[in-house]
C-alpha cells in the first residue's frame, strides 16, 4: 500500500523542500531595506480614499461572480473535450444544455445592466 503513495509523498517533499529552499534564500539574500512608500498600501497605485470599511457597489461583486462562473465554464469545457469520445452523444447533449443554461443566464445578466459600469 505504501508503494502506491510513495511517488506521491515524494512529488510532496521534493515541492516542499524547493519551497522552503527558495523562501529561505529570499530571507537571506534580500536586503530588506524598509521605506515608507514600500510598506504604504497599495492598491492601483492611489491612496486609500476613505475608510477601509466603505461600501462597495453591487455590480463589483456581480462581476466577480460572472468571472468566477465563465472560469468554472472552462474549467467543465477542457476534461469534457477530452473524453467526448468515450461520453459519445449524451456528453454532447449534457454540456449542450450546460452552454446554454450559462448563456440564457448571461443574456439575463446583461439585459438588467449588470455589466454596464455607469
Amino acid at each position: 500500500m505504501l508503494a502506491e503513495y510513495l511517488p506521491v509523498l515524494l512529488y510532496l517533499g521534493v515541492a516542499t523542500g524547493i519551497g522552503l529552499i527558495l523562501l529561505g534564500l529570499g530571507f537571506l539574500l534580500g536586503r530588506g531595506r524598509k521605506y515608507g512608500e514600500k510598506l504604504g498600501p497599495y492598491e492601483c497605485g492611489f491612496e486609500a480614499f476613505e475608510d477601509s470599511r466603505m461600501k462597495f457597489d453591487v455590480r463589483y461583486y456581480l462581476v466577480a461572480i460572472l468571472f468566477i462562473v465563465f472560469d468554472l465554464e472552462i474549467a467543465f469545457l477542457f476534461p469534457w473535450a477530452v473524453t467526448l469520445e468515450d461520453t459519445g452523444l449524451t456528453g454532447l447533449v449534457a454540456m449542450g444544455i450546460f452552454l446554454a443554461v450559462l448563456v440564457v443566464g448571461f443574456i439575463y445578466e446583461w439585459k438588467k445592466g449588470a455589466l454596464e459600469w455607469d
